[in-house]
């Protein structure tokens, strides 16, 4: 009889361990490239998730969960494309923490990851074009869509008195769907536009653009770009010259080099970027900094989100194919079911094996809808006595 039992146990043991598996996520951000200064908070907050996932032992049978790096450049879709090719048919993840910049998402969800039937959660494109475009139900966002960033950047304007503004954009997808959103809001709640004016990034000299605006005119200078590339480059020009004293700073502009590279110079100036106030970001933030990086970079909460979605959706669907888990992502986002913050995918995790529906909150208050993409929360930022400050929430 004893004999009897403890062959059972191994038979058990065995099962076990054969359930469990390694299991790989890419992470696909520009590592090089016009964000390189978001990139790695960015892929540490969704190494943080996989880190905490893989701790608990408790993800299909113990499985582990290894991230694998993808530099997408941000702004080269052909090396992006080339990148994510490379550990999808090499390295044979199971779903891609990315992109970061809206063109080069566009064309490694619809060259690799469509193709491949893998699912794509990006922390940071926001084009408003990626919420209409045909995904085969793979693709979801934990950065709201630009449209939405429009109408915020207009209220924050507009409780500042603010009436006359020119536009600069860095001239892809990101930048042309930011200005052309924020544009139509603006005008609709009586602002005036004085030019709306692409600019190149990689450029030596900024100083026909800064010219162009500088002649239109408007009380402050909307900056839609790369705060390490052309963005920062315009934004040099603009302050050398004199030509504006005030600046407007969305998304792709707030990062920890906009404070370093220019400080005093933008006094009084302000922006904003995707993130939510609450238990949830305090939360995350606390562990970023144990973890040793700055938690308060633009979009590295959207990135632990990312990933926290990807493995819950996982374990609801008890497989890490992501042709079948892919239809778990908006059951695990959204109510009803108990609030998961950060630190708790462990307890997620055992409320899911125990039939008990889970509702990620996680670092960015997540709430999914229509096409997979976050409702909208945005941190209202603004440069005081050189410091990036927060100013509130909208």
């Amino acid at each position: 009889m004893k004999k009897l039992l403890l062959a059972t146990a191994a038979i058990a043991l065995v099962a076990g361990a054969a359930g469990a598996e390694e299991i790989k996520l890419g992470i696909s951000v520009g590592f090089t490239g016009p964000l390189e200064s978001m990139a790695g908070p960015m892929a540490e907050g969704a190494e943080m998730a996989m880190k905490e996932v893989t701790d608990s032992g408790k993800l299909l049978d113990g499985s582990t969960v290894t991230a694998v790096r993808a530099d997408s450049t941000c702004i080269d879709a052909a090396a992006a494309t080339a990148a994510v090719e490379r550990i999808v048919t090499s390295d044979r993840v199971k779903g891609i923490m990315g992109g970061m910049c809206s063109g080069e998402t566009t064309a490694t969800l619809q060259n690799v990851a469509m193709p491949n039937g893998i699912v794509m959660i990006s922390p940071s494109a926001t084009s408003p074009a990626l919420s209409t475009l045909e995904d085969n139900g793979l693709f979801f966002r934990t950065s709201p869509s630009d449209a939405r960033q429009g109408v915020v950047m207009t209220e924050i304007l507009g409780d500042r008195g603010i009436k006359e503004v020119a536009v600069t954009y860095t001239n892809n997808d990101y930048g042309k769907g930011l200005a052309d959103s924020f544009q139509a809001a603006f005008e609709a709640a009586g602002g005036t536009v004085t030019i709306s004016s692409p600019h190149e990034d990689g450029k030596a000299d900024y100083s026909a653009e800064v010219g162009a605006l500088a002649s239109a005119g408007g009380e402050v200078l909307v900056v839609a770009g790369y705060v390490d590339q052309g963005g920062g480059g315009v934004l040099r020009g603009a302050i050398d010259s004199g030509a504006f004293d005030l600046f407007m700073f969305p998304d792709g502009m707030v990062g920890a080099s906009l404070e370093t590279g220019f400080g005093t110079e933008i006094e009084g100036s302000f922006g904003q970027n995707p993130a939510a106030a609450g238990a949830g970001r305090d939360a995350f933030l606390a562990m970023a900094t144990e973890a040793g990086f700055d938690g308060t970079t633009a979009f590295a909460p959207e990135s632990y989100d990312a990933a926290a979605l990807m493995m819950l959706a996982m374990a609801k669907a008890g497989t890490s194919d992501p042709a079948v888990w892919k239809d778990s992502v908006m059951d695990v986002a959204n109510a009803p079911g108990e609030p998961i913050l950060p630190g708790e995918l462990g307890k997620a995790l055992d409320l899911i094996a125990a039939g008990t529906d889970v509702d990620y909150v996680g670092a960015t208050a997540v709430e999914l809808i229509g096409a997979g993409e976050s409702a909208g929360s945005y941190r209202e930022i603004e440069f005081k006595d050189g410091k990036l400050t927060e100013v509130g929430y909208r």
